[in-house]
C-alpha cells in the first residue's frame, strides 16, 4: 500500500514537472512571437517614416560616392568631423560657405563645435596662400582636411557635406514649432527676404535667412555666431523624446541633402550615448579667436583675415582637450 502511494506521488510529481515545462515553453514561444512582431512593426514603421521623409525632400544632393577623403578612421570614443555647408549649383566643388569641426568625446559626453572663418588666410598644400574655403574649391574635402592639419595641427576623421537647400525642411522636421531667436536689426540684403528686429520664432526659409545674413558691420563673424546659436538649439530639440520618435522620418528628410563617410554604426553608438547620458549644452569656439587676426587685402584674392596661427593652434588644442 505504501509502495503504491509512493509511485502515485512520483507520477504526480513527474506530471507536474512536465506541465511546468510545457507552460515555460509556451511562455517562451509567446515571448519570441511578440518580439518578432515588434521587430516587424518597428521595421515597417521605420521604413514608412523614412520614405515619408524622402517624399518631403525636394531634391537630391550630388552624392556620387567618389569623394576622396583620407582621414584616419576613429573609434567612437573620440572623433572630429568636418562639417561643410555649401550651395550646390552643379559644380563638383564650389567654395564652402560654412566650415566647422564637430568634436565628440565619449568620456566626457560633451559635444563641441569649432567654426573656422572661411576668409582665414592660410597655406593650402600645393596651392600657396589663399582663403581657407578655397581649399575645398581646389581639391574638395581631402585638400581642406590637409589644409586644416597643416595650419591648425588637428586631425579630422570624417566629413559631412550639407546642401543648404535642405536646411529649411530639416529645421522644420526637428522643430515644427520653430526656433526662437532675437534678430538684432533688420536683415534683408542677400537673403531674399526681410527679417524685422526683435525676439521672434522663425521657421524654415526665414531661419535659413537668419543664419546666412552677413551684410552688416559684423559680416561673417555675426553669421558664424548665429550659426552656432541655431545649431545648438536644433540639437536640443533633436534630443527631446517627442523628436526621437520622428528619427526615421528626420533621416529620410536629411539623407538627400547630406554626403558623409561617417559609418552608420557610429551614428547609432553616439545617439545611444546622448540618450542614456546627460545632455550638456553645446560648447563652441570660433577661429580665429578674438585679438588674433587683422583685416587685410591681398592682390588677386581680396579681403582676408591675416591670423596668428600659433595662438589659434593653442586655443584650439586647449578647447578640445
Amino acid at each position: 500500500m505504501v509502495r503504491h502511494l509512493e509511485k502515485r506521488n512520483e507520477r504526480r510529481e513527474t506530471q507536474k514537472k512536465l506541465s511546468q515545462k510545457r507552460r515555460k515553453k509556451k511562455k517562451l514561444r509567446r515571448f519570441f512571437l511578440l518580439l518578432i512582431f515588434l521587430l516587424l512593426v518597428g521595421s515597417a514603421y521605420t521604413y514608412y517614416q523614412y520614405n515619408k521623409g524622402l517624399s518631403e525632400a525636394d531634391g537630391l544632393f550630388g552624392k556620387d560616392g567618389n569623394i576622396e577623403f583620407n582621414g584616419q578612421s576613429a573609434d567612437v570614443d573620440k572623433m572630429n568631423v568636418l562639417l561643410l555647408g555649401i550651395d550646390s549649383h552643379g559644380d563638383k566643388y564650389s567654395r564652402s560657405d560654412t566650415i566647422m569641426i564637430a568634436h565628440y568625446d565619449k568620456k566626457h559626453n560633451q559635444p563641441k563645435l569649432v567654426s573656422l572663418m572661411r576668409d582665414s588666410y592660410v597655406d593650402i598644400p600645393g596651392h600657396g596662400k589663399n582663403k581657407l574655403n578655397a581649399a575645398y574649391a581646389f581639391g574638395g574635402p581631402e585638400l581642406l582636411r590637409k589644409t586644416i592639419k597643416e595650419n591648425f595641427d588637428i586631425d579630422v576623421n570624417y566629413y559631412a557635406i550639407v546642401d543648404f537647400k535642405g536646411f529649411p525642411k530639416v529645421a522644420d522636421t526637428i522643430a515644427p514649432e520653430g526656433i526662437t531667436v532675437t534678430v538684432p536689426h533688420e536683415m534683408s540684403s542677400g537673403i531674399g527676404m526681410t527679417l524685422k528686429p526683435g525676439k521672434q520664432t522663425l521657421h524654415g526659409d526665414k531661419l535659413l535667412g537668419y543664419v546666412r545674413f552677413r551684410h552688416d558691420s559684423q559680416s561673417d563673424f555675426g553669421r558664424v555666431k548665429r550659426q552656432q546659436e541655431v545649431i545648438g538649439k536644433l540639437m536640443d530639440e533633436a534630443l527631446q523624446v517627442k523628436t526621437l520618435a520622428k528619427a526615421p522620418k528626420l533621416w529620410g528628410v536629411i539623407d538627400p541633402y547630406v554626403d558623409t563617410n561617417i559609418p552608420p554604426k557610429t551614428f547609432i553608438v553616439i545617439g545611444k550615448d546622448f540618450l542614456v547620458g546627460n545632455q550638456p549644452d553645446l560648447k563652441s569656439l570660433r577661429l580665429p579667436v578674438e585679438g588674433s587676426y587683422s583685416n587685410e587685402r591681398v592682390s588677386g584674392i581680396g579681403a582676408v583675415l591675416s591670423i596668428d596661427l600659433e595662438e589659434n593652434k593653442q586655443a584650439l588644442q586647449s578647447f578640445l582637450n
